[in-house]
């Protein structure tokens, strides 16, 4: 593809981008300003008018879907020559090199990936072997300990010598058993995928060497969600001839919570000086007051690349603000809402409504059903990890690789076998004191001496069972649906099903056809079908970062969301709920809080905002029932952030300072520097609010209960801390007399600023 061909499909910028094929380039791509075109035309041009071979340019990115639309798009441009191409997620990639270097890391090819159940498990007998209960450790904050590790490259010694308590130490001989195990076992978690290939890479010359020279040309996409392990396997790909292209946002930063580090980006040019900037800041997606709206939240981040998104499109209709009472009028409002745009000709997929956590949207359902308005919840159950579909697969897992003992365990007796918990338990104990895998202890007749002969008979029917269906895997090796079928017969858990005529027996019966339909498609879609292929891709379709559904599942409901699952996606008509101080942003605002997670809700807030195509409505509610509670809270700061000019409501403003500067990056990557501009100052206790909000708390302080505070109750106020209510004065504006113990006096404050706790 030529540069002039180009110049008539790019603007100036997406055009210097892509003809910028040599040494280390930054591309900020703002919302909406066409990156994957970018990506896509940028690795066309490399093999049709550099003539770099297809095999020699790595495409990275974080999800299935974006992978999967890379793919389709260079097809297009491309054709066969597009097949060559490495395209894939980073765990994807991982798994790839892991396999064709298995040797090096001390796996065999057919290893298994763990996801987080498998995982939870191997943990949990781990906690259970070593006598710590959850009231010691939990599962749940081993695995936390152990993600985060492998997201910074830190092995269990590392661990284990900077433990500061008794339980970090545990914590660490956890973690080092853990992998004990998995090594034992031929498996690999998530983690794994990217700390053993980024290890792997740092440590082995050869690896590297033929890596570097394979791939002379890498691009990564969403570069602002790396973390350490995923920025360092980056580096080492690379090599000497930093041809390195990585497109993001630091705009759009929002995985802090999950390991991304958004300084990867901010320090990009550090790492590689010299590299060339370029900055996509024409939106192609919204309405020109949408993203003013947008542009002046993100404005005040402290610390950032400076840009300002623009359209050509026109401004559109102003943003609709919505002052509601509570919760309830708030859903209301909104159902009316999609009645009016559904109306208005907008087709429900393309509405969404968003919410900062999963447990707003209650009201908002019960809402919708009252209207009759179909929707859909994303981010709930996926298909691969309902129990039926996970049964079967762990049989074909074991087909794959008898060695993993988390597959054998989760259907050595499913369907019943009549092998009991306390067999098993001396059988895995038998195991551990051998390190031999159960399917080698029961293949050797090495069983416990105290395991009763009826065990030893299940155990070994169960050990011919899986073996009679690994002849039929190794029989017919690119027919990942035959062996379904096998392990769905064979097994009897379609007989079990069978014997239950109960609704939800038909329902999981349904699923596991559509998973063979699924394992039908895969091999109508793939050249070389193979298990290991399938059994690794549904694994990993199980780690994209985002919380995704599929086109099916959105094809004709009205959309509800987090916004953390909005990443990625875009409708005509959004609406943007709960929009107030204490609610989003919902982290950062407590004293002594890192201001990061501060940063983290203003840049959620305008990624939620720059999803909205043509229509953007944003609400807020003066009282939210919410885990229990009722609380009172101001509109969310980003509100009165956004200029009156856009709004449908105009709202007060709050005076402002100098601005302060995020802070600084840590000594190994140097301080950053601050920046000029405003900032808003929340003095609670001064700064006005709008109107609406008075007028609202005005007109339910007539009575205790309406207000949602009462003489004894028990708030929390965000400097004077936990105190008991001792007098409710109802007014213009609701006002405590509140007794601090820790202070050793009472104080007379707004209702407004206080949480209640009982």
């Amino acid at each position: 593809m030529t540069a002039d061909e180009l110049r008539k499909l790019l603007n100036p910028p997406q055009l210097e981008a892509v003809l910028t094929s040599e040494g280390p380039l930054l591309v900020f791509a703002g919302a909406g300003s066409g990156k994957t075109r970018v990506i896509t035309y940028r690795a066309a041009h490399l093999v049709q008018a550099k003539q770099v071979a297809p095999w020699r340019v790595m495409c990275v990115t974080f999800t299935n879907k974006a992978a999967g639309e890379m793919r389709a798009r260079l097809a297009n441009t491309m054709g066969e020559r597009a097949r060559d191409l490495w395209i894939a997620t980073f765990h994807a990639t991982g798994a790839k090199l892991l396999r064709r270097y298995h040797e090096h890391v001390g796996l065999s090819s057919n290893f298994a990936i763990y996801d987080d159940s498998d995982q939870r498990a191997v943990v949990n007998r781990v906690l259970e072997d070593r006598g710590l209960d959850d009231k010691q450790i939990t599962a749940k904050d081993v695995m936390s300990v152990i993600d985060r590790a492998k997201q910074e490259m830190r092995s269990p010694l590392d661990l284990a010598e900077a433990a500061e308590t008794e339980r970090d130490a545990r914590i660490a001989e956890v973690y080092a058993n853990y992998e004990h195990r998995l090594h034992g076992a031929n498996a690999v978690d998530f983690g794994d995928l990217l700390y053993k290939l980024a290890t792997l890479l740092e440590r082995d010359e050869f690896v590297r060497t033929e890596l570097q020279t394979r791939f002379q040309y890498v691009m990564v996409d969403e570069f602002q969600d790396t973390n350490t392990t995923q920025y360092a396997i980056v580096r080492r790909l690379v090599g000497p001839h930093n041809n390195l292209c990585v497109v993001g946002d630091d705009d759009q930063a929002i995985y802090r919570w999950r390991g991304a580090d958004v300084r990867n980006i901010q320090y990009f040019t550090r790492d590689y000086p010299g590299a060339k900037i370029v900055k996509l800041e024409q939106n192609y997606r919204s309405t020109g007051n949408i993203l003013k709206a947008a542009n002046a939240v993100i404005a005040r981040l402290g610390r950032r690349e400076k840009k300002e998104l623009f359209t050509q499109q026109g401004d559109g209709p102003r943003v609709d603000l919505w002052s509601c009472r509570d919760e309830r009028e708030e859903s209301q409002r909104i159902a009316d809402g999609v009645r009016g745009a559904l109306r208005a000709g907008i087709a429900r997929k393309e509405i969404a409504i968003f919410y900062r956590i999963h447990a707003q949207s209650r009201p908002i359902e019960e809402a919708l059903r009252v209207a009759n308005i179909p929707y859909v919840v994303v981010g709930g159950q996926r298909f691969f990890e309902r129990a039926e579909v996970k049964d079967i697969l762990a049989y074909m897992r074991l087909a794959q690789n008898p060695n993993d003992d988390v597959s054998f365990l989760r259907v050595v007796n499913t369907p019943a076998r009549g092998i009991g918990k306390t067999s098993l338990d001396r059988l895995t104990t038998h195991a551990r004191g051998k390190e031999s895998s159960l399917w080698k202890l029961i293949a050797s007749g090495d069983y416990p001496s105290d395991l009763p002969g009826a065990a030893r008979n299940r155990l070994k029917d169960f050990w011919t069972l899986i073996s009679e269906v690994r002849r039929v895997s190794l029989g017919n090796p690119r027919s990942p649906a035959d062996l379904a079928v096998e392990c769905i017969e064979r097994s009897g858990y379609k007989a079990m099903l069978d014997a239950d005529k109960g609704h939800e027996s038909q329902a999981r019966w349904e699923n596991l056809q559509e998973l063979v339909g699924s394992m039908r498609d895969y091999e109508r879609e793939t050249a070389e079908p193979t298990l290991t292929e399938y059994l690794e891709r549904v694994t990993l379709d199980q780690g994209d970062m985002q919380e995704e559904t599929d086109e099916s599942g959105r094809r004709d409901n009205v959309s509800l969301m987090s916004v953390h699952g909005a990443k990625g996606l875009e409708f005509d008509q959004v609406f943007l709920t709960g929009m107030e101080d204490g609610m989003f942003p919902y982290k950062g605002m407590n004293p002594g809080a890192d201001p990061e997670e501060m940063d983290e809700e203003r840049r959620l807030a305008y990624v939620a905002i720059t999803r909205a195509r043509k229509r953007l409505t944003i609400s807020h509610a003066t009282f939210r029932q919410i885990f229990g509670q009722t609380k009172v809270q101001p509109p969310s700061r980003f509100i009165l952030e956004i200029p009156d000019e856009v709004l449908s409501t105009p709202v007060r403003r709050p005076r402002v300072g100098p601005a302060v500067a995020s802070p600084s990056r840590d000594e190994t990557r140097g301080a950053s520097q601050g920046r000029e501009g405003v900032r808003v100052v929340y003095d609670r206790e001064e700064s006005p609010r709008p109107e609406s909000f008075g007028e609202e708390v005005r007109a339910r302080a007539g009575h205790d209960d309406a207000v949602g505070f009462r003489k004894g109750m028990r708030v929390k106020h965000a400097k004077f801390g936990i105190g008991k209510i001792e007098q409710v004065e109802a007014g213009s504006d609701v006002r405590l007399t509140i007794y601090f113990p820790n202070l050793g006096l009472s104080k007379r404050v707004l209702a407004d600023f206080v949480q209640p706790l009982t």
